[in-house]
């Protein structure tokens, strides 16, 4: 497996967010983890990624412990992560926003970056070119000046992938990338996650409340309910599963 939790907890005072738990991955999976509202799914996130300290179990990436190290540290061994809320540089044009992120794996060092000297132009040719590339895969070339706040809803969205993915992840963590977009932006979406993962080799954890997204490309699903798991299976199951359907999906999404 790629990712393990083993019986993670997070307590916040006397609130227990997530209890005792068991997730695995596998490398090349395409997994959803989804619920209501408070269920614990974006703390599992912050967890994963080192956001938020957790209060017990383990988490494995690769086979390596990654249980509290930092978010950069994290990063580094190849889990990226996109945000429920947009979290862009959203004053910095959208070009700076990858060329950023494509910084993590430079090879200049830091007085080599103070004097220009040395590897840094060679660097930071590379990281331009990688950045460039990226934007254009998602449609982004013709607006890289531009500030990234000033782009529309669902380019913001694309753009946010784009750095997630300038930082070379084997794991992509998205919370709810269908957020506030209207269909024809989801079925988008939908195709572009599953590109995603053929064109960069990616093991993808996705949230999503969107049941069309999650039953549609979701080999199986993780549901959690008050920070308990209460389901795990293939979309099938999980849609006829009759504690699913009462904690969260409801007898007429169960049925279409």
């Amino acid at each position: 497996m790629l990712l393990i939790t083993d019986k993670l907890t997070k307590a916040f005072g006397g609130l227990v967010a997530v209890a005792r738990l068991d997730l695995a991955v596998a490398p090349g999976e395409l997994v959803g983890l989804i619920g209501p509202n408070g269920a614990g799914k974006t703390t599992v996130f912050n967890l994963i990624t080192g956001l938020t300290p957790a209060s017990a179990g383990k988490i494995l990436f690769a086979g390596r412990e990654i249980t509290g190290l930092k978010p950069y540290q994290i990063t580094s061994l190849g889990i990226a992560r996109t945000f429920q809320n947009i979290r862009l540089f959203k004053d910095l044009s959208v070009f700076d926003n990858v060329r950023i992120a494509c910084h993590l794996h430079t090879r200049y060092g830091l007085m080599e970056g103070f004097t220009h000297l040395g590897r840094f132009g060679w660097g930071e040719k590379t990281v331009a070119e990688k950045a460039r590339r990226l934007l254009a895969l998602f449609k982004l070339e013709d607006v890289m000046e531009a500030p990234a706040g000033s782009l529309p809803y669902g380019a913001q969205r694309r753009l946010e992938i784009a750095r997630a993915l300038a930082t070379e992840p084997r794991l992509l963590l998205l919370d709810e990338p269908a957020a506030g977009m209207n269909p024809q932006e989801t079925t988008e979406l939908m195709q572009t996650i599953a590109w995603l993962r053929e064109k960069f080799a990616l093991t993808i954890l996705l949230i999503e409340h969107d049941m069309r997204v999650v039953m549609g490309i979701c080999e199986r699903i993780y549901v959690l309910d008050y920070g308990q798991l209460i389901a795990v299976g293939t979309p099938a199951e999980i849609r006829s599963n009759r504690r699913v359907i009462e904690a969260y999906l409801g007898e007429e999404v169960a049925q279409g």
